[in-house]
C-alpha cells in the first residue's frame, strides 16, 4: 500500500518511518511536518491508499485534515490522547486510532486491518462528495431592489452577506440589497466559482486576495472563515 506521514513531532516520525520500512508491503511516499503542506500533496494524488495522520496538528488540525481531502485514502489517526477517537470515527475512512508511542505489535494489527478493508474495497480512493459536481448556474442574476429588477452580472460579484432578513450583494462596481436569505441566492450561483464560508457569507472564489488563518481577503474586506467551511475552501484552492 503506498502510504504518507502527516506529523509535526519529528521522533514520533522516525518511529513511523522505520516501522514502515520493515513492511514489505508498505510504500512510503512522502514525510509531511506540515498539514497545510500534506493537503496540496495528497489532494493531487489518487495512488495514495494509507495516511498516518497526527491528529492534533498546528494551523490546520486533524479533524480538518480529514474532512478537507478531495479523495478518501485510509487513515491511521495517531495522537497522545485518546480525547478525537470517537470524533475520527465519525468518518468512513478512518482504519484505526493508534496513541504514542506507537509499538510494533500494534502498528502490525492496524496495518493489517487497512489491508483487510482495502481488499473489501472499504476505504479506498473516490473522490469526495461535494458541490463542484454540480452544474454551472446561469452568468445573469436578477434581484428585487425596492420597485426594481436589477440584473447583476454573477462573475462580478466578490461577496454576499445576510444581515437579517435581506443580504448584500456586493459586485466590483456597485452593492445591492434584497429581501431573501443566503441559502436561497446560494442555490442560484455556479457552486465551482462561489462558496459559503461562513454563515453570513459566501464569496467569489476568483476574487480571492489572501488567506491568513481564519479570514480570506476579498479585495480590500476581511471575511470571516468559519471553522466548519474551512476544510471545504482549502478543497477548492488550486494550492501549489
Amino acid at each position: 500500500m503506498n502510504c504518507v506521514i502527516v506529523d509535526d513531532e519529528e521522533l514520533p516520525r522516525k518511529v513511523l518511518i522505520e516501522l514502515i520500512r520493515q513492511r514489505p508491503d508498505l510504500n512510503l511516499l512522502e514525510v509531511f511536518e506540515s498539514s497545510v503542506e500534506a493537503l496540496k500533496y495528497i489532494n493531487t494524488q489518487e495512488d495514495i491508499d494509507l495516511i498516518f495522520l497526527d491528529i492534533i496538528m498546528p494551523g490546520f488540525d486533524g479533524i480538518d485534515f480529514i474532512r478537507a481531502l478531495k479523495y478518501k485514502p485510509q487513515v491511521i489517526v495517531i495522537s497522545s490522547s485518546q480525547y478525537f477517537a470517537l470524533k475520527v470515527f465519525e468518518y468512513e475512512n478512518i482504519a484505526n486510532y493508534l496513541l504514542k508511542p506507537v509499538n510494533k505489535e500494534k502498528f502490525k494489527k492496524a496495518i493489517q486491518k487497512a489491508e483487510k478493508r482495502k481488499e473489501q474495497s472499504v476505504g479506498t480512493l473516490k473522490p469526495a462528495t461535494s458541490k463542484e459536481a454540480v452544474p454551472a448556474k446561469e452568468s445573469i442574476l436578477y434581484i428585487n431592489s425596492g420597485k426594481r429588477l436589477i440584473k447583476i452580472d454573477i462573475p462580478s460579484i466578490r461577496i454576499i452577506e445576510a444581515k437579517g432578513n435581506f443580504i448584500y450583494i456586493k459586485t466590483i462596481n456597485e452593492n445591492y440589497i434584497t429581501h431573501s436569505t443566503l441559502k436561497n441566492i446560494e442555490d442560484k450561483l455556479p457552486a465551482d466559482k462561489f462558496l459559503r464560508v461562513h454563515r453570513s457569507y459566501i464569496i467569489n472564489l476568483e476574487m480571492i486576495v489572501d488567506i491568513q488563518d481564519n479570514s480570506v481577503l476579498i479585495d480590500k474586506e476581511i471575511i470571516p472563515i468559519s471553522r466548519r467551511n474551512k476544510p471545504q475552501l482549502m478543497n477548492r484552492l488550486n494550492l501549489l
